[in-house]
C-alpha cells in the first residue's frame, strides 16, 4: 500500500500498485495450473483404492464385478493430467513457441483422454449386473468413486479445454505478430 510519504512521488506509488497486482494474478495462475496435477494425483490415488476394493472380492455364485474403466486402468490415465499440469507451469515460466505447441498437443491429449473416461464411466454406472451378495457392498462402493471420478473428470476436461483454447489463441496471436513483424 501507499503511505503518504509515497503520494509526494505517484509514479513509485502507481508501479508499487501495479507489482503488487502482477505478483497476486501470477499467484493464481499457477494455483490454477496446479489444479491439474493435483487432479491427475487424485485420480492415481483412486486407481489404488479402486485396486484395493476389487481384488479384495471373493468369487461368489454371481462372479465378481469388475468394471471396465478399473480393467482399462482409466484411474491411471492422471498420469496425463500431470504430466499436462507440470507443462503448463514450465509454459508460463518460459514461454518458448515450441514448448507452448508442446502443452497444446498435452492438453489435446487430456481432453480426448477425460472424453474417454466420461464416456467409459457412463456406460458402467448405466449397467449394473447381478453381483454375489459377499461382493454387493464393494460393487456399491466401487460405483461411487466411480461418480466421484466423473466429477473429477467433468472439471479436468473443462480445464483442459480452457487451457487449450487460450494456449490456442496465445499461439495464433504470436504468429500473426511475427509474420508482421516480417
Amino acid at each position: 500500500m501507499c503511505t503518504v510519504t509515497d503520494r509526494q512521488n505517484p509514479c513509485l506509488c502507481e508501479a508499487y500498485t501495479v507489482q503488487m497486482h502482477y505478483s497476486a494474478v501470477t499467484s493464481q495462475e499457477d494455483a490454477a495450473k496446479a489444479i491439474q496435477i493435483l487432479i491427475g494425483s487424485f485420480h492415481m490415488l483412486m486407481w489404488y483404492f479402486l485396486l484395493d476394493l476389487y481384488i479384495g472380492q471373493v468369487k461368489g455364485v454371481f462372479g465378481i464385478y469388475e468394471p471396465v474403466t478399473y480393467k482399462a486402468g482409466c484411474a491411471l490415465w492422471g498420469v496425463v493430467f500431470v504430466i499436462s499440469g507440470a507443462f503448463l507451469i514450465k509454459v508460463a515460466k518460459n514461454p518458448n513457441p515450441r514448448l507452448v505447441t508442446y502443452t497444446l498437443i498435452l492438453n489435446i491429449i487430456c481432453i480426448i483422454t477425460a472424453f474417454t473416461a466420461i464416456c467409459m464411466i457412463l456406460h458402467e454406472l448405466s449397467n449394473f449386473d447381478s453381483v454375489s451378495y459377499r461382493n454387493y457392498g464393494q460393487a456399491k462402493l466401487g460405483r461411487e468413486a466411480s461418480r466421484i471420478l466423473l466429477a473429477s473428470n467433468n472439471l479436468e476436461l473443462a480445464i483442459a479445454l480452457t487451457y487449450t483454447i487460450f494456449i490456442f489463441i496465445d499461439l495464433v496471436m504470436h504468429i500473426t505478430d511475427t509474420g508482421r513483424q516480417k
